[in-house]
């Protein structure tokens, strides 16, 4: 497949209101050059520029898949067992907040928590995919991709209110910000090999690296293609490294209203959102 025109862009609205993708100019985000086309994955570079008034999510999947308990360390850190299997839970699109968004803390919780996560934009429908295929050739089955905040409410994802499941726990509005750009696949090379970092005011609370993923990209693709097409447009959450409030040493650690939690992924970009 023919490689992105583009190294990064963003989704955002301009002075008139109207939606665009374009690539950032500037790294704050200010003024782009804008990309037309029928979708995102059909967009070609034209010669106008706008100023970004509003940066809104990277994308608009079609699914959110997440995957939980994806890095050894954070395992570890919650005293599990390696999974043989990786465990898939979905988000809903309510979820779904911009890079600088600020996500309000819901009344019905008491336990809210941040994951980084390297994201995933598939670049094509697939099904039954090899495990071979996809090492050989990540980048056709990969269009982008963006760092998001897997929030979760932990009051709602254990115990009896869980009804056994993550996905309630995790859909509360607001509780995916994801950005602030798409980064296309070929920029970004080997996913295995990126930096993760969270701040909470300034302070470092999670440092790992995508090398400690217990099932890779390619691993986690040739998984949710067995028996099932996964669609154009999904985003893949790929799991998060140790260092979650909820199993610090000296007891959990929840996010309060004035909080301000940066999640970086090298090559990738940066969300930073506050608590309200």
């Amino acid at each position: 497949m023919a490689t992105p025109t583009w190294k990064s862009l963003i989704r955002f609205k301009d002075s008139q209101g109207t939606t665009q993708y374009g690539e950032p100019l500037d790294s704050e985000y200010s003024k782009a050059t804008i990309f037309s086309g029928p979708d995102l994955f059909s967009l070609s570079k034209t010669s106008e520029t706008a100023d970004v008034k509003e940066l809104l999510p990277s994308c608009e999947p079609s699914a959110i898949l997440c995957i939980g308990l994806n890095y050894r360390d954070h395992a570890i850190e919650c005293n599990f067992p390696i999974p043989e299997y990786p465990i898939l839970f979905l988000k809903t699109p309510n979820s779904l907040a911009s890079a600088y968004a600020r996500i309000a803390i819901p009344p019905q919780s008491e336990q809210i928590d941040y994951e980084n996560e390297l994201c995933v934009l598939v670049r094509r429908s697939f099904k039954d995919a090899t495990l071979a295929d996809l090492r050989a050739r990540l980048d056709d089955y990969v269009l982008a991709y963006t760092v998001g905040n897997d929030v979760s409410a932990r009051d709602w994802q254990m115990g009896s209110r869980s009804g056994n499941q993550f996905s309630y726990a995790k859909s509360f509005d607001g509780f995916c910000p994801i950005g602030p750009a798409l980064v296309a696949a070929h920029e970004v090379g080997d996913p295995q090999r990126l930096k993760v970092v969270t701040r909470v005011n300034g302070a470092t609370v999670q440092a790992g690296t995508t090398g400690d993923m217990i099932f890779t990209v390619a691993e986690l693709l040739e998984f949710l293609s067995r028996g099932r097409t996964v669609e154009r447009g999904t985003l893949i959450m790929t799991g998060t490294p140790n260092g979650v409030g909820m199993f610090k040493k000296g007891g959990p650690v929840w996010l309060k209203k004035g909080d301000v939690v940066e999640c970086e992924i090298e090559k990738v970009g940066a969300l930073r959102n506050e608590f309200v």
